[in-house]
């Protein structure tokens, strides 16, 4: 089962790992991620760091502080969940195309 492998291709294939594992945080942390809530009364954006870049409130809300509370929470676990399935599909992305132990 293992009489082909060789600790040289596996030294390469952990460096290509490594240099696309750190490609794909790149593009990860680059990508906006944008939810609504409310029917559109809270906007929020954030980046693939977690880092809110935009929000836009509809000034309906400003004088119903429950509901806005209730709104943001919502749109902010929906942006980070949102965030958190990009990482999961770009790392089962990145580990699809290597088999260390297939034929060349």
């Amino acid at each position: 089962m293992f009489e082909n492998f060789n600790m040289g291709d596996m030294s390469k294939m952990l460096e290509e790992m490594q240099k696309n594992a750190s490609k794909v945080q790149q593009e990860s942390e680059s990508h906006v991620f944008t939810t609504k809530s409310g029917g559109g009364l809270i906007e929020i954006s954030m980046n693939g760091k977690g880092e809110v870049i935009d929000l836009n409130i509809d000034d309906s809300l400003l004088e119903d502080k429950d509901t806005l509370q209730i709104l943001l929470m919502s749109s902010i676990t929906d942006v980070f969940k949102m965030i958190e399935a990009d990482k999961k599909n770009q790392a089962m992305n990145m580990m699809g195309g290597l088999n260390p132990f297939g034929s060349k």
